[in-house]
């Protein structure tokens, strides 16, 4: 793609900064002109400096849903490498560092490139413009440009999937909920969990673990009709009924398969079942003592690492044992 502009482009309101000793610039610009101030060196580009992957049309059709949002749909800055092509100039010498700059070649888009995409399709179907906000090196020769995208993504991590969970509880029922399951003091899993998603020997179940468990236990249409705090009492009375039938193998995780992932998952499966029995959707009415009784059933199950369930591995396992523990569990 041509990096040459038709014609020069002045963006206002310009801060510019120091970073690493390199110069940098901050500001924003409406979406038209940084879809035109911008383009990508794809990997494959002929001068063997290129780097950019193909764009991803879905990622950038959910980035253009997620602005869709309003307000509310908050974005970081584009980076960009001016490589020269810009100059800055201050509006009053007492502050040096604010001002404008004039653009007379494009930027190198360097990170950003679903979100422009996004952008480019959301101005599209809205006929609306957003601004855009950058962050701007003044000259990276060609080797910085590569070694920072490089560093952006394999160096810098996501916040993770149970974090991501937590940060959502307060929109959405089911993050709540095992958000609710790992802090708890009455919950089995207030000792065993990890919010964070970070495991150790200690803490082996995470909340994106228990988001997963909660989906497979409350799917059935008849717990719909209650609320969340309902729902999380059915929870939490079916898995601490689990630990009390089975104290020592849900505190042993390295001898017993309880509570390894494959087995709770299992566990859920066939506690959704349960817990539609025990629900009288008429009467709006839920049988807890049932789960207790119902749990009970399974005090023979052999959850020892080198026993039966030895080999068991992923959801294809857990919905085979699953089906052997609703036999029990609803005396089928």
């Amino acid at each position: 793609m041509s990096n040459i502009l038709p014609s020069q482009i002045v963006i206002e309101n310009v801060v510019q900064c120091k970073m690493r000793g390199k110069v940098a610039y901050q500001s924003h610009v409406p979406a038209a002109i940084a879809l035109n101030l911008t383009y990508v060196k794809p990997f494959d580009d002929p001068s063997g400096k290129g780097y950019q992957r193909p764009v991803d049309q879905k990622r950038c059709n959910d980035f253009a849903i997620y602005l869709s949002k309003g307000e509310d749909a908050l974005f970081t800055p584009i980076l960009l490498n001016a490589a020269s092509k810009w100059e800055f100039s201050c509006y009053d010498k007492l502050r040096p560092a604010f001002g404008r700059l004039i653009c007379k070649g494009k930027a190198s888009l360097m990170d950003g490139q679903h979100r422009l995409g996004g952008i480019k399709r959301y101005i599209q179907e809205t006929n609306s413009d957003i601004n855009v906000p950058f962050l701007a090196f003044h000259c990276l020769d060609e080797d910085e440009e590569i070694h920072l995208f490089d560093t952006i993504n394999t160096k810098a991590k996501g916040i993770g999937t149970s974090l991501s969970k937590f940060l959502r509880r307060d929109s959405d029922d089911l993050c709540w909920m095992a958000t609710e399951l790992l802090v708890r003091p009455e919950s089995p899993f207030y000792h065993i969990g990890s919010i964070i998603g970070k495991r150790s020997k200690e803490r082996h179940i995470t909340l994106q673990n228990l988001y997963r468990m909660l989906h497979l236990l409350i799917r059935d249409s008849k717990i719909e009709i209650f609320s969340k705090e309902e729902k999380l009492l059915m929870a939490l009375t079916f898995y601490n009924s689990l630990k009390e039938t089975f104290t020592h193998e849900w505190l042993d995780y390295s001898n017993y398969r309880l509570t390894h992932i494959v087995c709770l998952d299992a566990l859920s499966i066939a506690g959704s079942e349960l817990l539609a029995s025990c629900t009288n959707d008429i009467k709006r009415q839920f049988d807890y003592n049932r789960i207790h009784k119902s749990v009970k059933k399974l005090s023979q199950m052999d959850w020892s690492s080198e026993g039966p369930l030895k080999y068991l591995k992923g959801m294809n396992g857990s919905k085979t044992l699953s089906v052997e523990l609703q036999e029990q569990l609803l005396g089928k």
